[in-house]
């Protein structure tokens, strides 16, 4: 009997474990999740947009929530309206995302 009562709680300390080891790292996952959707806004500057396609090309600086170097390139917009406010050559300060497959302008202001 006391071999039972002792693979039992080995059994019990065990699944203790693994439970708390699980919601660690569930803990770390939503802290890095979060810590990825609060990206800091960037500045950059327009260099085309195409209304048609609903994209808008950057010349950016490091953005560091996709962990990229500063370059040239074009976005997709979330909102087709974010473009309305913006005209090549402004100066502008967003935040992208990769929604899907594709990166994404979701927030965009002009700076004044």
């Amino acid at each position: 009997m006391k071999h039972l009562s002792q693979f039992v709680l080995a059994a019990a300390l065990g699944l203790a474990y693994a439970c708390m080891a699980q919601a660690s790292d569930a803990h770390e996952h939503m802290h890095a999740h979060a810590d990825h959707m609060a990206a800091a806004p960037s500045e950059g500057e327009v260099k085309k947009i195409d209304r048609e396609a609903g994209k808008i090309t950057i010349k950016h600086g490091p953005l560091e929530n996709l962990g990229m170097p500063g370059m040239t390139m074009s976005f997709r917009v979330a909102d087709a309206a974010m473009l309305a406010q913006v005209k090549t050559g402004d100066r502008i300060r967003f935040v992208a995302d990769k929604v899907g497959a594709a990166y994404t302008v979701t927030q965009l202001e002009v700076v004044k």
